[in-house]
């Protein structure tokens, strides 16, 4: 394929307009909004307008007066609309780690008397860990089990509580058949949280439609929040009544500000807020929200489909010594491709050193991140055509791309 014809694929591409809504510096191939979202040129001023005016002037009338209260429940009622819930049935609230120990602890209780806590291994992280300490805490009463992909279908049996699996995966980008598994954990009595962290924004979602349980995922990928974005968590309305949360803040209680010493959930899915939430980090997220929705998701997936089977083709025709890590259909594969290469560290900081930004993980994936609102086709070619100089004259090999930085 030649460049022309890329450039006229661009020049059809019904979301190209969103492109010139978002801040995207000179001279740079931004292939990393899997990981941090663009920021949208709104929300500076909404923000400097939220210091300025709202905290600056109105102060603590601005819970109140500007609607800061509400922030919560009306960004998950956003959030709602790209995951297939209801309104009601999602809060933006914490971290996503956060969100995480509230749904495993939510789970196990309305699972009582199972004693194994599931998931994959390779999931990331954080949830995994969250997974370990629960376990820790139970003092041996919940048993932490990782197994392979393939795996988890069969250890689904009266002894799972919960089943946590993420729907894209982090590294290579496959998709879990989330309808599939949630009825199989369903037939064996266990409940599912859906990590969506690298699917919100980025493909369609249906919870409810699946009958998933619960649900958590993070505002600064594809929903672009910005740096720490407030999370999201998704509770199915049938067990909204039936869980005593562990993180029993106040902005959960019946009532916050009536001060009681003893603490009552509030109604509903107010019950998993927490702490008081972070209005400056409500107010950038918002800003994403909006504009997201004003887009097509059928059209976001249709575009981040052919934006990844472009790149394998290209990195196929141009490049030799690196293998596809990522499922080559791509109705089996997230708005990412990941390759790998044993020098994958130092190749991708000699990328980013020319100007095409995408990310490492270890320990020989390079990954990169196609958001549909603002990433062209070119941009496509650009990576390709810069990865194939850095591999033709071995750039790569410098020292100063070995050095691992604390962020890769």
């Amino acid at each position: 394929m030649d460049l022309d014809t890329i450039r006229a694929m661009d020049a059809a591409d019904p979301l190209r307009d969103f492109r010139d809504r978002f801040e995207l510096p000179d001279g740079v191939v931004y292939l990393d909004g899997n990981s941090l979202g663009a920021l949208p040129k709104v929300t500076a001023a909404r923000m400097a307008d939220v210091v300025n005016r709202e905290w600056g002037q109105d102060l603590i009338r601005s819970w109140n007066s500007n609607h800061w209260i509400e922030a919560p429940r009306r960004l998950g009622g956003k959030i709602a609309r790209l995951i297939g819930a209801k309104d009601h049935e999602v809060v933006a609230a914490d971290s996503t780690s956060i969100n995480v120990f509230k749904a495993l602890s939510a789970a196990v209780q309305l699972r009582p008397g199972r004693s194994i806590i599931l998931s994959e291994t390779g999931n990331f992280p954080t949830d995994a860990y969250m997974m370990q300490g629960l376990a820790h805490l139970s003092g041996g009463r919940i048993e932490q089990k990782l197994l392979p992909a393939d795996q988890i279908p069969a250890a689904l049996n009266d002894q799972v509580s919960v089943l946590l699996l993420t729907q894209t995966h982090y590294k290579t980008g496959r998709l879990h058949d989330m309808a599939a598994l949630t009825r199989a954990a369903h037939a064996a009595g266990a409940l599912v949280i859906w990590d969506l962290s690298h699917s919100a924004g980025a493909l369609p979602v249906d919870l409810n439609g699946c009958q998933a349980d619960f649900a958590i995922g993070c505002g600064y990928k594809y929903l672009n929040g910005g740096p720490g974005a407030p999370a999201f968590l998704f509770c199915a309305e049938r067990h909204h009544g039936d869980v005593f949360p562990a993180l029993s803040g106040w902005f959960g209680h019946a009532a916050p500000f009536a001060f009681d010493d003893s603490y009552e959930p509030g109604a509903g899915i107010d019950r998993f807020q927490c702490g008081t939430p972070g209005i400056l980090g409500m107010a950038a997220l918002e800003c994403g929200l909006d504009l997201m929705l004003e887009a097509e998701m059928a059209a976001i997936r249709l575009k981040s489909q052919a934006l990844g089977d472009l790149f394998i083709a290209l990195c196929e025709d141009r490049l030799t010594g690196f293998a596809l890590a990522s499922p080559r259909d791509a109705a089996q594969r997230g708005s990412q491709v990941s390759i790998r290469h044993d020098e994958g560290y130092a190749i991708m900081q000699a990328l980013i050193a020319r100007g095409v930004i995408g990310d490492f993980r270890a320990p020989d994936i390079l990954r990169f991140g196609f958001t549909p609102l603002y990433t062209r086709y070119e941009d496509v070619w650009l990576a390709i055509e810069a990865l194939a100089e850095i591999m033709k004259t071995g750039e790569w090999r410098e020292a100063r791309f070995a050095t691992r930085a604390a962020v890769t």
